[in-house]
C-alpha cells in the first residue's frame, strides 16, 4: 500500500479528529478521502488545488490513487470498501470523464426519487454487510452525479473478553450500571505510555487492530486521537511499566501496578462495550476539507468541467459512520456521499449523534502492515447499560 496516501489519509483524519465537537463521535478519513482525491482530479481551479491540499495529493493523480486505495483494501482479511458513481440522465458528460470515473463503477440516476434512492441505500446495504441501510443524500431533481465510498469492517479478538455488569459510585460515570468487557492475559507490551498518553492494542484475529487511548484528565479530546493516530509503536512498554511503582500507583494514564497470583506478569484490560454512530454534514467545515470554492455558485462554466459542460457544484456531503467494541470483536461501517448539483444546495446545520458512554478514551482502527486508520473515535460514557 502506499506509504504517501496512507500518511495522506491519517493527516486528513487528524485534523479532523481536532475539530470534532466534545461528547461520542466517530469519524472514517478512509471513507472521504478517496472522494476529495477523485473530486481533485475532476475539478478546475481555484477548486482543484483546494482540494488536492485537502486531500494531501497530486490533483492529476488523484483519482488514480483513489482507485488504487480502494483495490489495496479488497486485499484485506477484515476490511471492505467499494467506490460508486451515479450519473443523471440529463447530465452531458465531457470526453475527459472515463479518466476521472472508470466505466466499471457508473450507474445511473433517472431524477425519480422514489426509484433512485432504493438504489442508493440497497448499495449502501450492501457494502457495508447491513450495518448502515441509507445512503445520506437527498435526492432531488437538481442532483446530477453521486459520488460515494463505503467501508465495512469485521474482526475477532484474538483473545475474547469476559462480559460483566460494573457499577460506579464516583467519577464520571458513577450512578449507573454497565456493560463491562475484561480479559487476562501476557501480553504487557500491548500497553505503551507516550507521555501524557497511553495507547493499548486490541488484536485481531486476521489483520485489524484497534487501538484504545486515555490521557490524563487535562489532555484533550482531540490531543487523545491525534496522539493515537501518532503512535507507531514507541513509548515505554507494559514490561517496563510493570516494574516502575508499587501495587496501587498509577504508573501511566489509566494504568496502575496490580499483583496476580499468575508465575509471570500479565496485562488485565477492563473497558466498557461501546456502540458509537454519528452522521456528519461535511459542508458545515466545507473549508477544512477543500470544499470552500466547488461549493460556490458554480456560474457559467462550472467547477467540474472534466466531468460535463454542464455547470456544476458540489451541494452535498455527508458521511454516515458507526463503530461497535464488544466482547468478540469489533465492527464498523462508513458510507460516505458527495452530491454534485446543478446548483449549489443549501447547506444544514451539523448533525452528531451523543451516545451515552466511563472515563472517556478514544479509539482507531488500523490495517495492522500499513497502519491505516479506518476509523477514529471518541468514546465520553458507555453505550450498554447492564440488565
Amino acid at each position: 500500500m502506499d506509504a504517501d496516501v496512507v500518511r495522506a489519509v491519517n493527516d486528513l483524519t487528524a485534523r479532523w479528529a481536532r475539530e470534532l465537537p466534545a461528547g461520542n463521535t466517530v469519524v472514517s478519513g478512509l471513507g472521504l478521502w478517496p472522494l476529495l482525491a477523485i473530486l481533485a482530479t475532476a475539478a478546475d481551479e481555484p477548486g482543484r488545488a483546494e482540494l488536492a491540499a485537502a486531500a494531501g495529493v497530486d490533483a492529476s493523480a488523484g483519482s488514480r490513487q483513489a482507485l488504487e486505495l480502494v483495490q489495496a483494501i479488497e486485499g484485506s482479511d477484515d476490511l471492505h470498501a467499494a467506490l460508486g458513481v451515479w450519473v443523471s440522465e440529463q447530465l452531458k458528460l465531457a470526453e475527459s470523464f472515463d479518466g476521472v470515473m472508470p466505466a466499471p463503477l457508473v450507474g445511473q440516476l433517472t431524477g425519480n426519487a422514489s426509484v433512485d434512492k432504493p438504489k442508493l441505500d440497497a448499495w449502501a446495504a450492501q457494502h457495508t454487510n447491513n450495518l448502515i441501510r441509507e445512503m445520506p443524500i437527498q435526492v432531488t431533481p437538481d442532483l446530477m452525479l453521486v459520488l460515494a465510498s463505503a467501508l465495512s469492517l469485521k474482526t475477532t479478538w484474538a483473545t475474547p473478553f469476559k462480559e460483566m455488569t460494573r457499577r460506579f459510585y464516583d467519577g464520571p460515570w458513577s450512578g449507573g450500571s454497565w456493560h463491562w468487557l475484561e480479559r487476562v492475559d501476557g501480553e504487557l507490551d500491548a500497553v505503551r505510555r507516550h507521555d501524557d498518553l497511553t495507547v493499548v492494542t486490541v488484536t485481531g484475529d486476521a489483520d485489524v487492530d484497534v487501538l484504545l487511548g486515555i490521557g490524563q484528565p487535562q489532555v484533550s479530546q482531540a490531543d487523545v486521537l491525534t496522539g493515537l493516530l501518532e503512535a507507531q509503536g514507541e513509548g515505554v512498554p507494559g514490561s517496563r511499566l510493570v516494574n516502575q511503582g508499587e501495587p496501587g500507583v498509577e504508573v501511566a494514564p489509566g494504568v496502575k501496578v496490580g499483583q496476580t497470583t499468575a508465575p509471570l506478569p500479565d496485562l488485565k484490560l477492563s473497558l466498557p462495550s461501546f456502540n458509537v454512530e454519528a452522521e456528519h454534514d461535511l459542508l458545515a467545515a466545507r473549508e477544512l476539507f477543500g470544499l470552500g470554492a466547488v461549493t460556490t455558485d458554480p456560474g457559467a462554466h462550472g467547477h467540474f468541467s472534466a466531468i460535463s459542460p454542464m455547470p456544476l457544484a458540489v451541494g452535498q456531503a455527508k458521511q454516515k459512520v458507526l463503530a461497535r467494541f464488544f466482547a468478540t470483536g469489533f465492527e464498523a461501517a462508513a458510507v460516505t456521499a458527495v452530491g454534485l448539483m446543478r446548483t449549489s444546495m443549501p447547506t444544514q446545520e451539523a448533525r452528531r449523534l451523543e451516545v451515552t458512554l466511563d472515563r472517556p478514551f478514544g479509539f482507531v482502527a488500523v490495517l495492522r502492515e500499513s497502519r491505516l486508520p479506518i476509523v477514529a473515535g471518541w468514546v465520553e460514557t458507555p453505550t450498554e447499560p447492564a440488565d
